[in-house]
């Protein structure tokens, strides 16, 4: 078994998430689609204090990104929507590997979280095949709690009513199961058409079998992520880790994958992967990460390989918080080395820093460089206000090193 220093692995990493992204030639549209088809999925998320995540995670590897592109890429049929561990767009050319689950829905083995009437599954099916595209607020009363829920985002019981609501739970059940898509975004929310009418004419619609979604799962996540294990490769996946794991024992033994040693730990990695460790890592620039990156949204991984101890703290009560409500990774020279508190205040035009808090890292191992970190990191944020529609950023709070 070949031992990689943790340094390696985190370039490997870093190089196989392109991060930080490198000068980039052609339309910003194909680097977009490039890098959802390099990630395998880009999580969607509506939390807006800054530009929602599944935009902020594409800006940081292609500054000349703009959230139109997933408009123009759904359109296009380059990408669709559907479940990764989380809701997600995902590139198209993966579409057959998300029947595995979709199937598995279909025919009950995996449950999902709703028990909608067969019935009003059948008639939503049946208007949207006769009518064309709709919405949740075309059904019933659907419309009335979606926006009884959107006028008062903080009334819990309004949320319960929409989430409730018996039209919202078939449209979803139709969407897992695989009988709809969504075939676009009105204002964020979901247009259902059925599946025939959102993939390409000639799409694979094969449901994969046990070993070929394994083997789909270990190849992806080790092109998007350089090294990996069972238990990461198969996160919020029901009932694949085992099978997983024989896979990435059968492909070791045909020469497929590699076996490494970081930090004491097995991970495995395509045998081309180790390749990229004779290419450059830019570690010159800083670069803010949304929480829902995909570099560091398993977050034992994050602290396995990067040290780095991450937790979203909107989710935690204010007065337990110890960063700030919406506290954003930075990466720089290929470390995870500071996180700032953010929220794009677009009516005065300002990307607010609340608190920038450094690792202790950065003090101890970089205290004649940090000039040279402040001036990559307001580079960053100058071009981070920027695409929050913002003119100019202000730290509120000075620099401090976290204990």
């Amino acid at each position: 078994m070949q031992t990689l220093s943790l340094n390696d692995a985190r370039k490997l990493i870093l190089l196989s998430q392109q991060l930080p992204p490198k000068a980039q030639s052609g339309s910003s549209l194909a680097n977009t689609q490039h890098i959802i088809e390099q990630l395998g999925y880009v999580q969607i998320d509506t939390l807006s204090v800054v530009q929602r995540a599944h935009h902020h995670t594409l800006w940081s590897r292609n500054h000349r990104y703009k959230p139109s592109h997933l408009d123009q890429l759904q359109k296009d049929k380059k990408v669709f929507e559907y479940w990764s561990h989380a809701a997600a767009y995902l590139p198209m050319r993966d579409y057959r590997f998300s029947l595995y689950k979709k199937q598995a829905i279909k025919d009950g083995r995996q449950k999902h979280w709703h028990n909608p009437d067969p019935k009003l599954m059948v008639s939503i099916l049946e208007r949207i095949k006769n009518e064309g595209p709709l919405m949740a607020k075309d059904f019933g009363d659907a419309s009335t709690s979606h926006a009884t829920a959107n006028k008062n985002a903080k009334n819990k019981q309004a949320k319960k009513e929409w989430s409730s609501n018996p039209y919202k739970q078939a449209l979803e059940t139709l969407f897992m199961r695989g009988d709809l898509m969504i075939a676009e975004r009105r204002n964020f929310h979901k247009v259902y058409d059925i599946a025939e009418r959102v993939i390409p004419e000639h799409a694979n619609t094969s449901v994969p079998n046990d070993k070929e979604y394994a083997a789909f799962l270990v190849v992806r996540f080790l092109q998007a992520h350089g090294i990996g294990n069972a238990s990461e490769i198969s996160y919020l996946l029901k009932n694949i880790k085992p099978i997983v794991s024989s896979t990435l024992d059968e492909m070791v033994e045909q020469g497929d994958l590699v076996r490494l040693s970081v930090n004491k730990m097995t991970y495995y990695a395509l045998p081309t992967a180790l390749d990229l460790l004779n290419k450059p890592l830019s570690r010159s620039k800083a670069k803010i990460l949304s929480p829902f990156d995909n570099l560091l949204i398993q977050r034992k991984r994050t602290q396995a390989l990067f040290n780095f101890d991450y937790l979203l703290e909107c989710y935690v009560p204010a007065a337990k918080r110890q960063f700030g409500y919406f506290c954003l990774p930075i990466l720089w020279d290929g470390k995870l080395v500071a996180r700032a508190d953010c929220k794009a205040d677009k009516k005065s035009g300002v990307l607010k820093v609340i608190s920038l808090v450094t690792e202790p890292t950065l003090k101890q191992r970089y205290h004649h460089k940090q000039s040279k970190f402040m001036d990559a990191l307001e580079k960053e944020l100058q071009a981070f206000a920027a695409f929050n529609d913002c003119q100019e950023f202000h730290i509120q709070q000075s620099l401090e090193t976290s204990s």
